[in-house]
């Protein structure tokens, strides 16, 4: 063996008994080849909407609920539950220290009750667009990526989309200068209508606008709906998150109205992946056993992902 081969050994030798040594010290993951889900669980705010209607919880309250209950380290809050105070610095810093606190992600915002983007009337558009403006405020503080808003309107279908494009396409070059996304669920109406809502994100073509497909609101009106699953499949190239939305499961722990495998298959071959929020809205089951059910069956589809 030539000197220089010998250094070369020795140098290699040296590496792999540091790297040896090392091992025990680098977490175990580090050494896996176990391929991780193409998704996070969330918990949306929503599901414990009768108990904070009811004052049994409040809104600071939720995200140590979600942590201590759930295992869940991600949030989505909704708007009426911050009881007005979402331009309120102390509120806001309070929220904010309790999630910082326990290592919880404010991941986005439900906006309601702000007024329509989709107005017809340019001025009371242009009044809801700058409402909006106060809540890309609070969800920048809070360290959320997004905000979730209505692409509502009263007219004909063009005339509402027209008026959405205009109003989301304000907003959202709002939002871009805040780097905080503005993204629609489908949310009745003309929303809830996949490839309307597809045609207004193409038409708004804005990085920081997309969707947030929700698995249980396809309804478009008392009787008519679209189908849930090409909805998902239509909204999913704009989606910055989704909407697990789940009401009531049968013996073996599936929902009972949405075949979720179905749904993530279809979410799997979109080369989707982000944070897929938790959305209880039964009547059979409590508030909390819902979110349990959806949870046990959002980690079981994880595994199958694996």
């Amino acid at each position: 063996m030539n000197s220089n081969t010998r250094r070369s050994f020795l140098k290699n030798l040296g590496m792999l008994s540091a790297a040896a040594g090392l091992s025990p010290l680098l977490p175990f993951d580090a050494f896996s080849l176990e391929k991780k889900p193409f998704f996070e669980i969330s918990l949306a705010e929503w599901s414990f909407h009768k108990a904070l209607f009811a004052k049994k919880m409040t809104n600071l309250e939720f995200p140590m609920k979600a942590k201590k209950d759930f295992g869940i380290n991600i949030v989505e809050y909704v708007s009426p539950f911050f009881d007005k105070k979402e331009s309120d610095q102390a509120y806001l810093k309070e929220l904010l220290t309790i999630t910082k606190g326990e290592g919880i992600r404010n991941h986005l915002i439900m906006i309601d009750g702000e007024g329509m983007l989709g107005d017809l009337d340019e001025k009371a558009r242009q009044q809801a667009v700058e409402k909006h403006h106060k809540w890309v405020a609070a969800a920048k503080y809070l360290g959320c990526n997004s905000i979730r808003v209505n692409a509502a309107g009263n007219g004909t279908a063009d005339e509402v989309k027209t008026a959405v494009v205009d109003g989301l396409g304000r907003l959202a070059e709002f939002g871009k200068q805040h780097k905080i996304n503005i993204i629609v669920e489908n949310h009745g109406g003309y929303s809830s209508d996949g490839s309307w809502l597809a045609s207004v994100m193409k038409q708004v073509n804005n990085p920081y606008c997309g969707t947030l497909p929700d698995f249980g609101n396809f309804r478009i009106s008392k009787d008519k709906e679209y189908d849930k699953y090409q909805g998902v499949k239509d909204l999913l190239p704009y989606a910055k998150g989704i909407s697990a939305k789940a009401f009531n499961f049968d013996a073996k722990g599936n929902e009972d109205t949405i075949d979720f495998d179905r749904m993530f298959k279809i979410i799997s071959d979109g080369k989707w992946s982000g944070v897929v929020g938790i959305e209880y809205e039964g009547t059979k089951l409590s508030e909390e056993e819902g979110i349990r059910k959806t949870v046990e069956l959002l980690r079981r589809i994880q595994q199958q992902y694996a």
